[in-house]
């Protein structure tokens, strides 16, 4: 966690592995920065390959990368993405990232989230820092 008073780099800090990839499967990892108010702060990484997912109530902002983000329910127009881009994903929208340049973003949601908690249990049993 990042203590107040203090700075990291979002762009250059090291994340935790989140989900063990599958072979050839992209990696993802990602690092809780904060929780605040009941809002979790943190950075998430996903290395170039398509995954899908469920998402949960989330704003964030892309630092680096490039990919597309399908929405497949409920069915809206794909979103290409990239540097300084800021999105707003909804709970219960299903969505295929087709990752083609590692994309790292600063996200926002619910500290309630459950997909996030599991991921930083993970963290906190890794070893590695927040």
């Amino acid at each position: 966690m990042l203590e107040p008073g203090s700075a990291v780099s979002a762009t250059s800090m090291a994340l935790a592995p989140w989900e063990s990839p599958e072979p050839g499967a992209p990696a993802t990892s990602l690092a809780t920065v904060a929780v605040l108010g009941g809002t979790e702060i943190g950075v998430w990484e996903h290395s170039p390959g398509r995954s899908e997912d469920l998402e949960e109530d989330e704003v964030f902002v892309v630092l680096s990368g490039a990919a597309t983000l399908e929405f497949v329910e409920p069915r809206r127009p794909a979103l290409s993405i990239g540097p300084g881009d800021l999105v707003r994903l909804a709970a219960g929208e299903r969505t295929i990232w087709n990752v083609t340049a590692t994309l790292r973003k600063v996200y926002l949601c619910s500290a309630e989230d459950d997909m996030i908690g599991a991921a930083t249990a993970r963290q906190d049993t890794s070893g590695s820092s927040r």
